[in-house]
Formats: structure tokens, sequence, C-alpha cells
């Protein structure tokens, strides 16, 4: 449990992100030292040098976005695309866990089974998928505290704090020790891969808008640049996600226009 103490000490750090951001509050740019002390997969933590998506990126946000509204059919032809483009069964199912935390456990199991069933049909055709690696270790206790704030910040640009997270501790808590801490901290999935995921999904969500413009801005921060989101909105569109599309695109619009202003 979150108490006051705990709620007004540790989290009273500056600079405010919409008040509306509660699972997107994120934050980053603390020192690579600094990162390395405390969060033991800093490699998770990369900027692109390449000037676009490559095939594997370009099916993340489709298999997040059919997953996060529950559409199996859609979701099965495009974790099938995603696995003919390279990406790992491992990386497929981190997507599929990390979807619990924007969708909810129902959707993420269905979407986990769906993936099953892919794997068993592409078995039955001889097709052998690269299984990928499993996660490492992540930081337990009040070292995944200081883990998941870290990497709050970093994704963000600065350290997170507002209205919301005053009136509800626990929620604060939760999104550094288990979003930022549990989830961000396992290696098998880099950030820029779990920030294209997240698009999809918000996109994919109606009523999510503020979250999903947060989370352009974080795709930013982890060194995506506006051409390769484009790419990502382009493959929402091709693959039949148009209304996923349109968000994505209207909140890129708005945050490259802030940008410009500030």
């Amino acid at each position: 449990m979150c108490n006051t103490r705990l709620g007004k000490s540790r989290f009273a750090l500056t600079t405010a992100l919409s008040t509306l951001i509660l699972g997107c509050g994120l934050a980053a740019a603390a020192s690579q030292g600094a990162s390395s002390a405390i969060t033991p997969h800093a490699e998770t933590y990369t900027m692109t040098t390449e000037p676009t998506l490559s095939v594997k990126q370009q099916a993340i946000a489709p298999i997040a976005a059919y997953a996060a509204i529950g559409d199996m059919s859609g979701l099965h032809t495009a974790l099938g695309r995603g696995l003919d483009a390279g990406l790992s069964i491992s990386e497929c199912k981190e997507i599929l866990v990390q979807l619990y935390a924007y969708a909810g456990f129902p959707r993420s199991l269905n979407a986990l089974s769906e993936l099953m069933k892919v794997l068993q049909a592409r078995t039955q055709r001889g097709i052998a998928d690269a299984p990928g690696r499993d996660a490492g270790p992540v930081p337990v206790g009040p070292a995944l505290l200081e883990a998941g704030t870290s990497n709050q910040t970093k994704l963000s640009g600065a350290p997170v704090k507002g209205p919301v997270f005053e009136f509800a501790p626990a929620i604060d808590l939760y999104l550094k020790t288990h979003l930022f801490g549990d989830i961000f901290a396992r290696d098998n999935l880099d950030w820029q891969s779990r920030e294209l995921a997240t698009v999809g999904m918000l996109a994919a969500m109606p009523g999510v808008e503020p979250q999903l413009q947060a989370h352009i801005r974080i795709s930013l921060n982890v060194g995506l640049t506006a051409a390769q989101l484009r790419q990502a909105i382009h493959a929402l569109a091709e693959q039949g996600n148009a209304d996923a599309a349109q968000r994505a695109q209207a909140a890129l619009d708005a945050q490259l226009g802030n940008t410009e202003r500030s």
C-alpha cells in the first residue's frame, strides 16, 4: 500500500505532464551513468541510427492494435506477418504481455492464446520460428522502485508529477514499480519496440488520446523519428486499422505542432 508519506516524499519531483496521463505520464533523460547504476538492462534504452523502420519494427504496431481491441482474426494475420518479418516468439509474447498494462488482462490473455494457435499452425506447416531469448532478471524490493522511477524519467524526459498522483498515490507507485520497473526493465524487447507497441495499442482504443499523444512524444524521446512513426501509422492503415491510423496521425501532428511552438 502506498501511504501519504511515501506519496509526498518519494514522488515530489517536478515538471508536470498532462494530468490526464495516468498510464503514460512517463519520463526520459537521466544520465547514462545513473542508468547503469540502478537498471541492469541499460541496453534497452537505445537510440536508432536507421532512417527507416525495419520490416520487423513495422509489424509491431498492427499486432498491438489488433490485440488491444480483441480482433483475433486481425491479430492472427498480423502475428503471422510479424513472425515472417523476423519477430521472435519471445518478442511476440512480450508485446502481448505488455498489452495488459494498457488494455487489461483479458485482452492480453486472449491475445497470447491466439499466438499459441498461430505458432501451432506454423509448426504444422513446417515453419520453425526463432524462439528468441527470455528476459534477464529485474530488480526487486527498493531497487525496483528506484529502477522504475529512473526508467520513467528517461522515457518522459523529466521527472513526473501531477495532481492525479497526489490524489491517488497508489497509481504512482504502481506505475513506477510495475509498469516502468517490472515491465520496462525486461530486456527481451527494446524501448523503441515497446513504444511502437504502446502507440499501436492506444491508437486502436478510442478515448485515450492524451495517453496516445504522450507516447508519441516518448517515442521521439527514445530515438524514433517522425518519419518512422509515419511508417508505423502507414502499417496500421495498410493492415486494415484505419481508425487507429487516423488517431495516431492526429496525435503525431499535434505533438509536432507543440514542438514547433515551443
